[in-house]
């Protein structure tokens, strides 16, 4: 149906300053006609993306129509869950251009990064680079490199624009050459910013003796990601930031030349070929199955099927391209919005280039005299407005520090001499704005949206709040 739809639909005019309107404003009434009955604006993709009405009716249909088993047994309807899920996970590898890797399926993509966080040989030997730029489930990982004897440092971004220091990156990267294990983690694109960080960089910190952990959740549901043309040791993925539908299951894709770098510190149910009680012994899979602990949720994960062939079937240029008309058309708007007193309404942070960030930006809403309106009210009053955004820190405090301007001495002293804390906390403390907005548009997001927004946007023009 989607197919026949845009096939129609391909070649028809519009006047719109958006690419492709035509198609995405039918694709809108067909398959999330649910938006516009609740006169809901969403524009929080980041966060989970939306799925498709086609997408619930195909996976229902599954499941009624058939009986499915725990797939670790050779009986009908267990070898019926297994032919779906293996088809699952073939599926994943073509979307990727994967054939190198193995597919592990996890519930998140932090499940997939602690895969990597507890089975890494970190050791007195080893070396941790991060990006300041990266999710908190990222970030974790350092407490598995601390707790092993490791060292980690991080690389900073830019104030101006949130783009990697590279001076410092390849300082980083060119040292420490006399580590045995070394990993570098950064995210393909930034889940507070949107900037899309240069994947030439993988390549470069693997010809310097690096493994590299790629985090795509924030990349891969708007941006083509070939695993032929990069190829990473480890990449995280949550599928339903790709196509809303289902939570509660992620990847892990291990380079199958790095997949005995991950030491297994235990076993469970599914990860042995033997095990033995009476002589403490046992053998692991050679494969995915060595990190798919239990039972995997056979009942959901063929829908990933369902899944990436919707997201193929529109065509990921297509939506890429799209993305990027968005974004430039609503920053282009919110940059040209003033309070009478000539302060502009809102702060955006990144790139002022939107071709180097995908379809997410953040912004600090300011008031006529300059002073920052808190998050927290822009949040409250867009739900007024019946408009879905998100704001605070976005699990990536690295971000926040940067563009908050909070300072090393700052934060030492804050956490010296404390046991726990919360953002109340270090506001408190710092006398620091800390956090902002967050917009991110996606598959189903249309002009008519961002024009609300920047309605909602206009409406705060000229208040102190």
């Amino acid at each position: 149906m989607i197919q026949k739809l845009f096939t129609s639909l391909r070649h028809k005019s519009t006047q719109s300053p958006l690419k492709h309107d035509a198609l995405f404003n039918a694709l809108r009434a067909n398959e999330y006609a649910r938006l516009d009955n609740a006169g809901h604006v969403y524009l929080d993709y980041t966060g989970g993306n939306l799925y498709a009405e086609s997408q619930l009716m195909k996976h229902q249909a599954l499941l009624r129509e058939n009986v499915f088993g725990n797939p670790h047994s050779t009986n009908p309807s267990s070898q019926f869950a297994t032919k779906l899920t293996e088809e699952a996970r073939q599926e994943v590898l073509n979307f990727f251009n994967a054939e190198d890797y193995f597919c592990i399926f996890t519930q998140n993509a932090t499940e997939a990064l602690h895969i990597v966080g507890e089975c890494y040989p970190f050791g007195q030997e080893s070396q941790f680079v991060l990006l300041a730029d990266n999710h908190n489930s990222v970030n974790g990982i350092r407490e598995y490199c601390k707790s092993k004897n490791g060292a980690f440092t991080y690389v900073q971004t830019y104030y101006e624009d949130l783009m990697i220091d590279e001076e410092a990156l390849l300082r980083e990267l060119n040292g420490h050459t006399e580590k045995k294990h070394k990993l570098f983690a950064f995210p393909g694109q930034s889940n507070v910013s949107g900037v899309k960080h240069d994947l030439s960089w993988i390549q470069k910190a693997q010809d310097r003796g690096w493994n590299v952990l790629l985090d795509a959740a924030a990349y891969a549901p708007t941006n083509r990601l070939d695993l032929k043309k990069v190829q990473p040791d480890f990449v995280s993925l949550s599928f339903y930031k790709i196509f809303g539908y289902p939570t509660g299951i992620g990847c892990l894709l291990v380079k199958k030349s790095s997949f005995d770098l991950l030491k297994k510190p235990w076993f469970a149910g599914g990860n042995v070929t033997m095990v033995a009680v009476l002589s403490p012994q046992h053998y692991l899979h050679d494969n995915h199955e060595r990190f798919e602990n239990g039972t995997v949720n056979y009942l959901d994960i063929p829908a990933v099927t369902i899944g990436l062939r919707y997201i193929e079937s529109i065509g990921r240029d297509i939506l890429s391209e799209r993305i990027q008309s968005l974004m430039q058309y609503l920053c282009t708007e919110l940059r040209n919005m003033h309070h009478a007193t000539g302060m502009k309404q809102v702060n955006i942070y990144g790139p002022e280039d939107r071709t180097k960030a995908g379809g997410t930006v953040i912004m600090t809403f300011l008031n006529p005299d300059g002073s920052a309106v808190p998050f927290e009210i822009v949040e409250q009053k867009a739900n007024e407005h019946m408009i879905s955004l998100r704001s605070g820190c976005f699990c990536n405090p690295g971000i926040d520090e940067i563009f908050n301007c909070v300072t090393t001495e700052e934060l030492t002293q804050f956490f010296s001499g404390r046991t726990k804390g919360n953002y109340s906390d270090m506001f408190n403390f710092l006398k620091k704005m800390r956090g902002a907005v967050r917009i991110s548009v996606g598959i189903a997001t249309t002009k008519s949206d961002i024009d609300r927004y920047v309605k909602f946007v206009g409406s705060l023009r000229d208040q102190h709040i």
